[in-house]
C-alpha cells in the first residue's frame, strides 16, 4: 500500500538529567564531589513492543501502531502532535482504558522492587477489576479540561484518590494547595475558579495520592501561552519532588522543549485513497 507521509516525524530530544527512582537520598547525602562512575540504568516501568490500535467506522480506519517504547521510572515523556493523530489513543492504553487491537509485548512495572506485569494478559483473560486497581492506585490522569467534580470543594476534589485508596490525611493536599498558588481557593467549588485555576486543581489531584505515572493529556490546551508555561512548570516540578513519571500530550512543543522533556518520535500517513491513516509511535 502507498503511503505519502501527512505529518513529519520530529526525531528525539534530548532528556533532561533526572534523578533515579529507585534511590532515595537525604540531605545528608550529597556530595561536594561529581561522580564519573557510570550510572545504572534505571528500571522500565512501561514496555511495548508492536501494540496496534485500529479503529474503522463509515468505511474509513485509523491506527496507531507502537513498533517500540520503553519509558524508564522518573522520565519527562512528551507526545507531540496535532489534533486526531492518536495522541489521546496511546495514553489511554497506557492507562489501561483502552485495549489494544494487536499486541506483541505489553509490560507494566509501577514499583522498583516489584514484579513486572502482562498487562496483555490481563486484557487476554477479562481481569478488568485487577486493571481497574493497577490504575487507580499507581496513575493519575490529567484531562484537557480538569475534569473536577462540581459538587466538590477544592480540597475535596484533590483529596478524592487518597479517599478511594483509603489514605489518612497527612498534610499532602495542603502542600499541594500551597506549591500550586491555590490554598485560599480550598473551601470553594470548580465554578468560582478560572481555567487555570482549575487545572492546578486538576494536577494536585492526579498527584495526591503519590503515583508512579501521570498521565497529561492536552493540560494546558486551554490556556493562553503564558499560563500554560507557568501551569506545567509546576506540574513538572511537583512530579519531580513527588518522584513521579510523565507522559504527556501537547500540540505545543516550544514551552515544552524549554522544560527538558523527551519527545517521542512520531508520524502519521495517509493511503493514496485517503481510506487509512496510520501513526507510528515508538522511542
Amino acid at each position: 500500500m502507498f503511503f505519502r507521509d501527512a505529518y513529519p516525524g520530529p526525531g528525539l530530544s534530548t532528556c533532561a538529567s533526572i534523578r533515579d527512582s529507585c534511590k532515595k537520598s537525604g540531605p545528608g547525602d550529597v556530595s561536594s564531589e561529581v561522580s564519573t562512575a557510570p550510572q545504572p540504568a534505571r528500571a522500565l516501568i512501561y514496555h511495548l513492543r508492536d501494540v496496534v490500535k485500529t479503529r474503522e467506522a463509515e468505511g474509513v480506519a485509523f491506527r496507531l501502531r507502537v513498533p517500540s517504547l520503553q519509558i524508564a521510572m522518573g522520565e519527562k515523556i512528551a507526545l507531540i502532535g496535532e489534533s486526531g493523530c492518536g495522541k489521546s489513543t496511546l495514553l489511554d492504553m497506557l492507562a489501561f482504558i483502552l485495549q489494544p487491537s494487536a499486541v506483541g509485548a505489553f509490560r507494566f512495572r509501577p514499583e522498583c522492587d516489584g514484579e513486572s506485569l502482562d498487562v496483555q494478559a490481563y486484557w487476554k483473560d477479562g481481569k478488568l477489576n485487577q486493571l481497574g486497581d493497577l490504575r487507580k492506585r499507581h496513575i493519575g490522569y490529567v484531562m484537557q479540561t480538569g475534569g473536577l467534580l462540581p459538587y466538590l470543594t477544592v480540597h475535596d476534589n484533590m483529596n478524592l484518590c487518597r479517599s478511594v485508596l483509603g489514605l489518612r490525611p497527612d498534610g499532602t493536599v495542603e502542600h499541594l494547595a500551597e506549591e500550586l498558588g491555590i490554598t485560599s481557593h480550598l473551601g470553594k467549588l470548580p465554578d468560582a475558579l478560572s481555567t487555570g485555576e482549575r487545572q492546578r486543581v486538576a494536577i494536585g489531584r492526579a498527584v495526591a495520592h503519590r503515583p508512579s505515572i501521570v498521565i497529561a493529556d492536552e493540560p494546558t490546551a486551554s490556556l493562553d501561552p503564558y499560563a500554560a508555561e507557568k501551569v506545567m512548570s509546576l506540574f513538572l516540578g511537583l512530579a519531580e519532588e513527588f518522584n513521579i513519571t510523565v507522559i504527556l500530550a501537547s500540540h505545543a512543543w516550544r514551552h515544552i522543549k524549554k522544560l527538558g522533556l523527551r519527545r517521542l518520535t512520531h508520524r502519521t500517513l495517509c493511503d493514496a485513497d485517503k481510506k487509512l491513516t496510520e501513526t507510528v509511535v515508538s522511542g
